[in-house]
């Protein structure tokens, strides 16, 4: 039996505290405790399931515009005064630009070979002889 808590996972404070929660339990000694973070997904399930047959296109905007996480934590922020809505501006702003940056250096990589797939996956000498691809004919051999 592993215990569990169920977490608010459209509130981030909530999802903090219960991350920092269960690292102390199982730092404690306790062992492993299950985080089921309760969240709504926007969208469907696949590329050909656009969530829209069993919801309406209302009910996902009332979600977003009310539940949101991360609009929420940006209310908390700017209500209690932690930030103002320049500073979120700005910290936006520069998230945009370090991850366009680093887009910009992983296309300029070139692309490595398929072998390369199976290495690093495992410490060498951790005992695992093999690790299985899709099919038989994919099982690579240590």
């Amino acid at each position: 039996y592993i215990p569990g808590i169920r977490v608010n996972g459209m509130d981030v404070l909530a999802v903090r505290q219960a991350i920092a929660y269960a690292r102390q339990y199982a730092v404690d000694g306790n062992g492993p405790l299950v985080l089921e973070m309760k969240t709504y997904r926007y969208g469907g399930h696949s590329m050909s399931d656009p969530g829209t047959t069993y919801r309406t296109r209302e009910e996902v905007q009332h979600m977003r515009s009310t539940s949101d996480p991360i609009t929420g934590y940006k209310l908390r922020l700017i209500e209690t005064g932690a930030a103002s809505e320049a500073d979120l501006k700005a910290i936006d702003k520069e998230a945009k630009r370090v991850i366009d940056d680093a887009l910009a250096k992983a296309k300029a990589i070139p692309e490595p070979d398929g072998k390369e797939l199976w290495d690093d996956v495992y410490v060498k000498g951790s005992g695992v002889p093999y690790l299985r691809g899709r099919v038989p004919e994919e099982t690579h051999h240590y």
